[in-house]
C-alpha cells in the first residue's frame, strides 16, 4: 500500500503540466496556495472539518495581515470521539508567518517564510500533543511559485511541555499545488514525523481538491496514514475579507 501510495503521488506530481497557467487565477486570491501570503490589512477565516477512527475534530482559524511580509493568526479546534471519551478543546495557537525571501529578490525565484508560534490551554482528555497544555514551534518554509504551479517544502519542529505529553518532534511536509483551471486546483503532500516519543512517529500522504468561488475556496482532502492504517477525509472553507 505504501509503495502504490507514493507512487501515485510522484504521478501526479510529474504528470500534469507546469504551464497550466494559461487557466491561473489571481495568485493574490487563491488561499490554499501552499506559499500565500494576506496582503495588508486583509482577513483570512479558514474554517476545517476532519472524521477519522470515530473523531469529528472542528477548527477555525483567522489570519490578518499587519503588512506584505508579515501574517499573524489564531486557530482552536474542538473534537468529539463517539468512540471513547477524548472530547475538548485544543490548544489556543497563537502564531506569525514572517516572509524573509521574495520571488523578486533571487534570481532563483524562491519564496521563503519563517513560521512561530505557541499553544496553550489544551484539554487534559485529548491525547495528542496539539492538546497539550504548553506547546511551542518554529519552522522554515520555502518554494516557488508559476502561473499553475506551486512546489513548496516546510520544516517545522515543536516542543511539548506537559507532565504527560512531554514531547518534541519535528515534521518535513513538502507539497505541490496545480493551478489546472480557472476556478480548480488540486493539491498533493506528504508530511514525515519524527518525534523524541516514538508513538508519535507518522507519515501521512494526503490530496486535496479546491473549487473557487470568487473570494471563496472550497476544498475536500483525503489522507493516509502509514504508521497507523488510519485514513481520515475532511472540507476546508477558506474566506478572504
Amino acid at each position: 500500500m505504501r509503495k502504490f501510495l507514493i507512487g501515485l503521488f510522484a504521478v501526479c506530481v510529474g504528470g500534469l503540466p507546469m504551464f497550466s497557467g494559461a487557466y491561473a487565477a489571481s495568485l493574490e486570491l487563491d488561499t490554499s496556495d501552499p506559499l500565500y501570503m494576506l496582503s495588508q490589512q486583509h482577513v483570512l477565516s479558514e474554517t476545517t472539518l476532519t472524521y477519522w477512527d470515530n473523531i469529528l475534530r472542528l477548527g477555525q482559524a483567522v489570519s490578518y495581515g499587519i503588512n506584505d511580509r508579515l501574517v499573524i493568526g489564531a486557530n482552536v479546534h474542538y473534537q468529539q470521539d463517539f468512540d471513547g471519551p477524548e472530547d475538548g478543546f485544543s490548544a489556543v495557537d497563537l502564531g506569525g508567518v514572517y516572509r524573509v525571501g521574495t520571488a523578486s529578490g533571487n534570481s532563483a525565484g524562491i519564496i521563503s517564510d519563517v513560521l512561530l508560534g505557541l499553544k496553550f490551554g489544551g484539554s487534559s482528555r485529548v491525547r495528542t500533543p496539539d492538546y497539550a497544555d504548553s506547546t511551542y514551534y518554529a519552522g522554515y518554509r520555502f518554494g516557488r511559485q508559476w502561473a499553475g504551479l506551486t512546489l513548496a517544502a516546510t520544516i517545522k519542529s515543536t516542543w511539548v511541555f506537559d507532565d504527560v505529553r512531554g514531547m518534541a518532534f519535528i515534521d518535513a511536509m513538502p507539497e505541490a499545488y496545480f493551478r489546472i483551471a480557472q476556478d480548480w486546483r488540486l493539491g498533493a503532500q506528504f508530511t514525515l514525523r519524527k518525534a523524541t516519543n516514538p508513538h508519535y512517529n507518522q507519515e501521512w500522504l494526503g490530496g486535496k481538491i479546491v473549487r473557487q468561488y470568487g473570494r471563496t475556496q472550497y476544498a475536500g482532502h483525503i489522507d493516509y496514514e502509514f504508521e497507523s492504517d488510519d485514513l481520515q477525509v475532511g472540507v476546508i472553507v477558506n474566506i478572504l475579507f
